[in-house]
């Protein structure tokens, strides 16, 4: 995502390298090439204008200090008004109540009932609640099986009236088993309607009116770009909704829609939906996703996602073993699964400073593991504990086993050595201290 708008700053940025200080001038070329990328992306054209002359005026006025170019100074300005533009700060979700109750609604097709799986997914896996989920879009046949699938596959609940046409007695229904049963969030998600059909926009206004939700959360497909803004005006409109909601972040999108759509509605991105997976939901940081578009990458996100998957128990049996040299093809094979479970590879690295430049044209399928799978699956229980017994023969072995190369057997089982003396050295607290004091000459 944002990968063109990425690449167009970047070049914008370049006007200004070299230069001594900044002027009014080099300025106005910089913030022309600016506001071309962000209408590209499919910004509001009066929030581009708006963010730009903001930038300008900003840049204009600042001092540059002897030790920060131009160029540098810019991009500090550029990434503290990204920020601001999309909201500043991240919206929690009020879950003060109990139970809480938030309604989920949008457009036909944009992602409404897998997103209220994944938040029904976080809400349990990371803030410790329990969610029920009801199914109170009675016009898609197929929305109730959906909702119970996704409920089977994250161990939520789903409540159901197949025989009801009544979307406000459904949910009114759901909230009363949910208080029954103590389930401290009630996910309502609804039909799918267009903005201009006003018998459904009719109908979601009293189901608001029936059970006063606490939050309104308005799901939109950021691949729809510009349209996705003005149609989260036209329902703010109507329902005065708590958040926004975007899905398919992942996708080809040109982030528009993310850029504008707080200026436009004054109402918070919450979340976005970065995959297909159940996990693949985090919570929208301004400041975070500013640093991404300007490619400086997302350390914190990429260190939460590490912290959400990785095991401290686990994590404390691994170092012993790398201190004791022991790390072996099982554990390997263990942190594959788990940095899987992180999301999709490109995106994880793009998290990385500086990686996300060099990632642009590569493709990262979902499958990168595969080959790596193969081969240590091929290994014989034996081989797996014990790395170092691998010889020229049972490599010979493993490759016809996991129908790949030798070379690409070779090419694992050397860059799983070089790994575990790295790890070895890593943790030792006096070659880290010898290789921090290195760092400066190197």
């Amino acid at each position: 995502m944002f990968e063109n708008l990425s690449d167009k700053l970047d070049r914008a940025f370049k006007v200004l390298k070299g230069q001594g200080t900044i002027t009014e001038i080099n300025v106005a070329e910089t913030m022309k090439e600016i506001r071309k990328a962000l209408l590209d992306a499919d910004v509001n054209y009066k929030t581009a204008k708006a963010f730009t002359d903001d930038v300008r005026q900003k840049a204009i006025g600042a001092n540059v200090l002897t030790s920060v170019s131009p160029g540098q100074l810019l991009t500090k300005i550029m990434n503290d008004e990204l920020a601001a533009l999309m909201g500043g700060s991240a919206a929690e979700l009020d879950l003060k109540a109990s139970p809480t109750i938030i309604l989920i609604a949008g457009l036909n097709g944009a992602g409404k009932t897998t997103f209220t799986g994944k938040l029904a997914n976080f809400l349990k896996t990371q803030k410790n609640k329990k969610p029920l989920l009801v199914a109170d879009d009675i016009y898609r046949p197929a929305a109730i099986d959906q909702l119970e699938v996704l409920g089977q596959q994250i161990g939520v609940p789903v409540y159901a009236n197949r025989e009801s046409k009544d979307p406000v007695a459904i949910a009114r229904e759901g909230i009363a088993l949910a208080k029954q049963n103590g389930h401290n969030v009630v996910i309502i998600d609804t039909a799918g309607r267009l903005s201009v059909d006003e018998a459904m926009m009719v109908e979601i206004e009293q189901v608001k009116k029936a059970i006063g939700p606490h939050e309104i959360l308005f799901v939109v497909d950021a691949m729809t770009g510009q349209d996705a803004v003005n149609t989260a005006k036209v329902f703010n409109d109507r329902l005065d909704f708590t958040g926004v909601v975007l899905t398919k972040l992942d996708g080809d999108t040109r982030g528009g829609a993310a850029l504008s759509i707080e200026s436009v509605v004054n109402k918070p991105i919450k979340f976005i939906g970065t995959g297909e997976k159940m996990e693949a939901l985090d919570v929208f940081h301004p400041d975070r996703m500013a640093s991404r578009i300007l490619g400086m990458g997302d350390v914190v996100s990429l260190v939460e996602r590490a912290q959400q998957q990785f095991d401290e128990k686990e994590a404390a049996e691994l170092q012993k073993k790398i201190r004791k040299n022991k790390f072996d093809f099982n554990d390997f094979y263990s942190q594959t699964q788990q940095i899987k479970k992180m999301g999709n590879m490109k995106d994880l690295m793009g998290m990385i400073p500086g990686v996300g430049k060099m990632m642009k044209d590569v493709e990262v399928g979902d499958d990168a593991f595969k080959g790596i799978e193969a081969i240590i699956q091929s290994m014989t229980p034996h081989e797996k504990e014990n790395p170092d017994s691998i010889n020229q023969s049972r490599r010979n072995r493993i490759a016809k086993g996991s129908g790949k190369k030798l070379e690409e057997v070779n090419r694992l089982i050397k860059q799983f050595d070089d790994m575990r003396k790295v790890m070895k050295q890593m943790s030792n607290p006096a070659a880290m201290a010898n290789m921090m004091k290195r760092m400066p000459k190197m």
